[in-house]
């Protein structure tokens, strides 16, 4: 027998906000401009504690807002590159990732996208789940998401 306990909205709402009351000092959202705008209602990145969530990433040149021609390959790249940034304005980098998150928009892919990642990091590689998704933002090849740990400065 399993038993589920529901709380009034009101009261689900007051919690909410108490426990963020209690811990906004230690989140912040993260912006740079060296790796390009959100396509979405969402921050590159947040910070809270001494962690760094990086939102999914696509290979988007920074000044056009555009996706790299040359397919997954180049996406791949442009992406970790994108990532690379964002852990820096989050006083993190890639040997502090602990996990990623790898949408392709075709499983086949993911050989040469393991290679490209490869480059980006080294052994012993963070946790990773990569899945084949149906559609990807702006008809991209690859998403990539981020969770690294970060040093409070």
């Amino acid at each position: 027998m399993s038993v589920v306990t529901s709380f009034p909205p009101t009261i689900v709402r007051k919690r909410f906000r108490s426990a963020t009351a209690m811990s906004s000092s230690s989140l912040s959202h993260v912006s740079t401009d060296s790796a390009p705008s959100p396509v979405g209602a969402y921050s590159q990145a947040v910070k809270y504690g001494d962690t760094v969530y990086l939102s999914g990433t696509l290979g988007l040149d920074v000044n056009t807002g555009k996706l790299v021609g040359g397919g997954v390959g180049p996406e791949t790249t442009k992406a970790l590159e994108n990532i690379q940034r964002i852990l820096e304005a989050s006083q993190s980098s890639f040997a502090s990732v602990v996990k990623t998150t790898v949408l392709l928009a075709d499983i086949k892919d993911g050989p040469t996208v393991n290679e490209i990642y490869k480059q980006f990091f080294a052994a012993p590689y963070p946790a990773r789940a990569m899945f084949a998704v149906a559609n990807l933002p702006l008809g991209a090849k690859v998403e990539i998401e981020v969770v690294a740990a970060a040093v409070n400065k």
